[in-house]
Formats: C-alpha cells, sequence, structure tokens
C-alpha cells in the first residue's frame, strides 16, 4: 500500500512540474455553471430539432423533380495570388531570379510542401517541373533547366513563419479571423432549397496547387490550375419563370460559362477540373434534403436485393457453365463483385493515366492462380491497384467451376491482356437491371456491406456487456466490413505515441486499482473486529467498494479503448459507416441494445442520418 501510494505521489508531483505554472490552467467551473452549460446544450439542441425541416414525412416529388425552387449566391472563389515580399528570393544555382507572377505562384506551391516526403519523389518532381516550365516565360525556360539547381529555401521559410503566425494568434486576431469565415459561410455557404435553407457542402471553390492523388498516383505533382468563373456552370431557378427566385451575379469582370435551370439534377455548379478531367460539383451538405433522400432510395433498393439474391446467385452459378464465353465471364465477375465486394470498374477518361482497375478491367497480370490439394476448392490471389490507386492484395478460396473459367479466360493471353475481353461495365449493369429494378454492380457492394454488419452485431453482442464492451463488438462488426469492402489506411503518424499514453493510463488505474482493493480489504477488517454495530464503518465499506467497483470498470474501459485502437490502426471504419452501412442497421442495434447514439455517430453524422434516427424502430431488418 505504501509502495503504491509514494508511486502515484511522484506521478502527481511530474504531472504538476511539466504542467510549469497554474497561471495558464482555465479557472474550474462552479457546480452551477456547468449546469448552465448543460441546459443552454440542451436547449439548443431542441430548438435545432424543432426548426428541422422533416422531408422524409412530406410526399415526394413526381419521378425525376428534385426540387421546385432553388436560389444561391454561387460558389465562393478563393483569393488572388499576393506576389513574394522584396526580401524573399529564389534562387538558381545560386543567382538571384525575378520570376515572372505566373510562375512564382508555382514556385511557391513546390516550396510550401518541402518538409513533405512527396517532393523527394521521382514522379512528383518530374511532373512538376514539366507543369511549371509552362507557367513560366521563354526567358524563364531557357535559364531554369534542372529541378535540382532551383533554390526554394527562402519561400520556404516564408510559408512556415506564416504557419506559425496562424498557430501564434492572439485571440483577437483568431476572432476577427473567424468573424470573416462566417460572413463567408453566411453569403456562400447556403441555399434556399424550396423555400427551406439547407447548407451547402463545399461551396469553396479548391485553390490552385499540386496535385497528390492517394497512393503512387501517376499524376502527383501535376499543377492544379485556378478555376475561373469561366469555367462554372450554374444550375437554380429560372428568374423568368419564379419572379422570386434571383440568379448568382459572378465576380466583378467575370461571367458564368453557363446558367441552367435543370431540377432533375442536385447539383449547384460544376465545372471540369484540369488535372483527370473529371467534372466537379458543388453540392448540398450532408443532411440535406437531396443527400438523405439519395441515401434512403440507395439503401431501400439494396433492401430490395435481399428478397431475389439467391436466385440471381443460382442463376450465375447455372451461367458458369454457359456455351457462351461472354455468359461465362459475366458469372465469374459477379461471382467476384458478390463474394469479395469488387468494384465493377469504370472506363477511363480520356487522358488519364492512373493504372487502375476493377473487376471488368481485371488484366491477366492482376490474378494468380493455385491449385490446392481439396479438390473441391481452389485459390486466386489478386494483386491490383483498385480506386484511388489503393492496392487491392487479397488470396481468396474459390470453387472449382469458377477457377476453371478463369484458366480458360486466360489461354493464349499476354499478362497485359483483360480477363475478360467479351465483358465491360456497362454490360453487367445492363445485365443486373434485368434482374431487378435498379440493380447495379454498386448495389451489391451496400447490400453485402450492410448485411454483413447486421450479421456481425447479432453474432458479436451480448446484452449483458457494458456499454464500452457493446462498442468494441459494433467497432468490431464495422471492421470486417472495412475489410469485405478494402477500406485501408495508413496508420497515423501519432499512433505509437498515443498508445503509450493509453498504457500509462491503464498502468496508473491498475495502481489505483489495487490501492482500492487494498483499502477496501482494511476497512473490512476493521469493520468485522468492531462487529456490524458501527455504522460509519459499514457506511466506509461500502463506499471502498463502489471505489474498486468504479476503477475496475475505468479499467475495464481503457483495455477495451486500447484493444479498439490496435486492431483499427490499418482499417478505416468512416467510409463504410457513411456511405455503404444502412444507418437504420446501426440505429436499431442502439435502440436495442441501450446505447447513446451518439456513441455511434458524431453531430454531423447524426444530422446526416436524421432520417433514420427519427424513423427506425427496436426491430428493423435490413
Amino acid at each position: 500500500k505504501k509502495i503504491v501510494t509514494e508511486k502515484r505521489r511522484q506521478r502527481n508531483q511530474t504531472v504538476k512540474k511539466e504542467g510549469d505554472s497554474t497561471d495558464c490552467k482555465k479557472p474550474k467551473r462552479t457546480k452551477e455553471e456547468i449546469e448552465e452549460a448543460r441546459q443552454l446544450k440542451i436547449k439548443k439542441m431542441e430548438e435545432e430539432e424543432q426548426s428541422r425541416w422533416r422531408w422524409w414525412e412530406e410526399e415526394k416529388y413526381e419521378d425525376g423533380v428534385k426540387w421546385r425552387f432553388l436560389e444561391h449566391s454561387g460558389p465562393y472563389f478563393p483569393p488572388e495570388y499576393q506576389p513574394l515580399p522584396d526580401h524573399v528570393n529564389f534562387y538558381y544555382d545560386g543567382k538571384k531570379v525575378k520570376l515572372s507572377l505566373a510562375a512564382e505562384e508555382v514556385a511557391l506551391f513546390f516550396a510550401q510542401m518541402l518538409d513533405h516526403e512527396y517532393t523527394t519523389k521521382k514522379v512528383f518532381r518530374e511532373n512538376f517541373f514539366q507543369d511549371w516550365r509552362k507557367e513560366m516565360t521563354d526567358e524563364e525556360r531557357s535559364l531554369i533547366q534542372e529541378l535540382d539547381k532551383c533554390d526554394f529555401g527562402e519561400i520556404h521559410a516564408m510559408h512556415k513563419a506564416k504557419v506559425e503566425a496562424r498557430k501564434n494568434m492572439s485571440k483577437e486576431e483568431k476572432l476577427v479571423l473567424k468573424e470573416a469565415n462566417q460572413k463567408i459561410l453566411d453569403e456562400y455557404g447556403y441555399c434556399l432549397l424550396d423555400h427551406h435553407r439547407e447548407r451547402i457542402g463545399n461551396f469553396k471553390i479548391e485553390p490552385p496547387g499540386l496535385f497528390r492523388g492517394r497512393g503512387e498516383h501517376p499524376k502527383q505533382g501535376k499543377l492544379k490550375k485556378r478555376i475561373q468563373p469561366e469555367d462554372v456552370i450554374i444550375n437554380c431557378s429560372n428568374s423568368r419563370v419564379d419572379r422570386e427566385s434571383r440568379i448568382p451575379v459572378p465576380p466583378a469582370g467575370h461571367r458564368w460559362k453557363e446558367v441552367r435551370h435543370d431540377n432533375t439534377v442536385t447539383w449547384l455548379a460544376s465545372w471540369t477540373e484540369n488535372i483527370q478531367g473529371s467534372i466537379k460539383y458543388i453540392m448540398l451538405n450532408a443532411n440535406s434534403k437531396l443527400k438523405g433522400e439519395k441515401d434512403w432510395e440507395k439503401y431501400e433498393v439494396a433492401r430490395k436485393l435481399k428478397s431475389c439474391v439467391d436466385n440471381i446467385r443460382n442463376q450465375y452459378l447455372m451461367d458458369l457453365k454457359s456455351r457462351e464465353m461472354c455468359t461465362r465471364q459475366r458469372a465469374v465477375a459477379l461471382y467476384f463483385i458478390d463474394k469479395l465486394a469488387l468494384r465493377a470498374g469504370n472506363e477511363k477518361e480520356e487522358g488519364e493515366t492512373a493504372d487502375t482497375v476493377g473487376c471488368c478491367s481485371l488484366r491477366v497480370e492482376h490474378i494468380t492462380l493455385h491449385d490446392t490439394l481439396d479438390a473441391s476448392e481452389c485459390v486466386v490471389e489478386f494483386d491490383f491497384l483498385g480506386k484511388d490507386s489503393i492496392r487491392y492484395y487479397n488470396k481468396v478460396p474459390v470453387i472449382k467451376k469458377v477457377f476453371k473459367n478463369l484458366k480458360l479466360f486466360m489461354e493464349d493471353k499476354q499478362p497485359g491482356d483483360e480477363l475478360f475481353d467479351r465483358l465491360n461495365t456497362s454490360l453487367l449493369n445492363k445485365h443486373l437491371s434485368s434482374l431487378m429494378p435498379g440493380l447495379t454492380a454498386k448495389v451489391f457492394r451496400t447490400y453485402n456491406a450492410s448485411i454483413t454488419l447486421q450479421q456481425q452485431l447479432k453474432e458479436l453482442t451480448n446484452e449483458s456487456d457494458s456499454v464500452a464492451e457493446k462498442l468494441l463488438s459494433y467497432n468490431r462488426a464495422n471492421r470486417a466490413v472495412a475489410i469485405l469492402c478494402n477500406h485501408q489506411r495508413a496508420p497515423p503518424k501519432t499512433f505509437d505515441q498515443s498508445m503509450a499514453n493509453l498504457q500509462s493510463k491503464i498502468e496508473a488505474r491498475k495502481e489505483q486499482l489495487v490501492l482500492a482493493k487494498s483499502e477496501l480489504k482494511q476497512a473490512k477488517k476493521e469493520a468485522k473486529a468492531k462487529g456490524s454495530a458501527d455504522a460509519k464503518l459499514q457506511a466506509l465499506v461500502v463506499r471502498k467498494k463502489m471505489a474498486v467497483k468504479r476503477c475496475e470498470e475505468q479499467l475495464l474501459k481503457l483495455e477495451v479503448q486500447a484493444t479498439d485502437r490496435e486492431e483499427n490502426k490499418q482499417i478505416a471504419l468512416g467510409t463504410s459507416k457513411l456511405n455503404y452501412l444502412d444507418p437504420r442497421i446501426s440505429v436499431a442495434w442502439c435502440k436495442k441494445m441501450e446505447v447513446p447514439v451518439d456513441k455511434i455517430y458524431n453531430k454531423s453524422q447524426r444530422d446526416k442520418f436524421a432520417w433514420a434516427i427519427d424513423m427506425t424502430e427496436v426491430g428493423f431488418e435490413f
């Protein structure tokens, strides 16, 4: 007991020393202040709930119509480039060079990233230098021939100083910045949709910079050009038809590329970016009616698949023996999409060079066949780059019919040849839509993700578990889905340190538990010696028992947290939770298991799934 007490005393002294002086600590709030803050929070939540547009209780519009009135201010454009101050210079081969504004801006983009490993990568450097030279004058191009001779040091130092200055802003400066951002949000961050004020998701157009991409993207380092109003198509109500509405005004001296009045689409503005040639959209926020309706419809289509999935599976298993090669290829592709939740894979945009594939665009080099001793089951090894250049590597057992067909598809083909040379995504989806209205390869992914979560929750959760243990079970169920969908992530840079901190807390709690048990033992001993008549000693025993129980619960919670964090080290749970899992499964589980919904969904996620939280009963089945 003395040793444990001494350890606690030493640790408390260490914490006090690390805290330095007490003047930087926030003053402790009184019980009255804490209660007042709690009541204000409750009141605010109630007001938000009362003002919420409960669109899911209204009748839907006729097919195709998304809105009847749409008014907004258009996108917010980033500020124009500000030239470098006179004392900050760029050097080439040791000599000071004054760059043109266009070349200087792109040089700044590279200088800002000097601390990042991207700027050490060969592909990134080559792509950057190639695009940078396009922005240079003829004179600059003739001078600047090698990136290795460029010195961005002073520009980088200026950038770092600005970052530090932002970190060290005073309260007054932060308040001014906050008010300025709030003003921008108020003007550009909301729209009127059918006369309801709705939040816009991404109302700011991304500033120019250097493209990074995910994974080892072949276009990393290329210049993302500045988007001008002349590149942007606006979509809103027609002011000639509806005189209440107004068309957004472009920035001074500019005009929009086009103004449309299409109420069958959900975007407010669009433009084409120069790296991939893909169309970018400004859409409403995740908690808006348009997004919510789309989510609801997506999960309802996936639920319908449940009633006919067995027939579809029987059909594609029969098709594995078809006389037509295209039918066999379609059957094998469907088998992979169903069993492995592979993406179908779409044809690349013109000019896109990233070597990413999906199921239908797999090449012979992406799979390896392994015979096993078990004649009924063989193994297929997958290794390819999927969406966002994330590697998909998996060894999976497959039935013999699939294995034999794969051997057949690979006969007389080179590694770079298509595995499914008689199939593409549009043909596959056309076939699926004939089996069930609205069915696509993506619906299989949503269905399998949601059904996996529901099954895993039933298997893993016990009603007698603590809330912490139930949450661990939920995350394990979610993790099974993330693994199925190949939702990987790199371990956070702070992972080891945060785990070490958590382990320190666990050790400290264990010490507290030893001490609490020792104190309980002592209290029991004293109570026994004096008999049951001593009410004070009996009350002390009760308090010590409570202290032991509290320590045990807190220790369990920390240990569960450590297990959960370790298991989630390289798995991204958020993607499946927000995009592939029917939220009604999670809400029903929370209600049945008496777990607060806010333990599963944060505030913005609860707003996104308000329709599911409001309408889901305990007995909901996907």
